[in-house]
């Protein structure tokens, strides 16, 4: 009998202990819609980047110009969101034909330049 109180003392106890402590492990935040999306944005405009760069025409004109595939992964891996968020909204403005002006070429290249000089 003795040991069967002890032990629903003790199982009153742990139980209790595990209700006081589990309330301080468990915590949640409400989060801004608007966070969510510009995460999710930064992430869509690296990968349209990554896409791009990937283009069997666009690492040709890389090449040329003295910059590998994968340096130029690196690179854009590299960029900053607002760099990444740029360069997106100017793959956007191309033409469906996907062909690369000069001026196209020249940004590209100018941030990438930049981009391994601050590394």
């Amino acid at each position: 009998m003795r040991c069967k109180k002890s032990l629903t003392h003790l199982i009153t106890a742990t139980v209790t202990t595990a209700m006081l402590i589990l309330p301080f492990a468990a915590r949640a935040e409400i989060v801004d819609t608007q966070d969510l999306a510009t995460h999710s944005q930064s992430e869509q405009d690296r990968a349209k980047v990554q896409s791009f760069v990937e283009r069997a025409t666009v690492k040709e004109k890389l090449e040329a110009m003295g910059v590998e595939g994968l340096l130029a992964k690196d690179r854009v891996a590299a960029l900053s969101e607002q760099e990444v968020h740029a360069l997106a909204e100017r793959i956007d403005a191309m033409p469906a034909g996907g062909t690369l002006s000069q001026m196209d070429m020249v940004v590209i290249l100018l941030i990438a330049i930049l981009v391994a000089i601050a590394l």
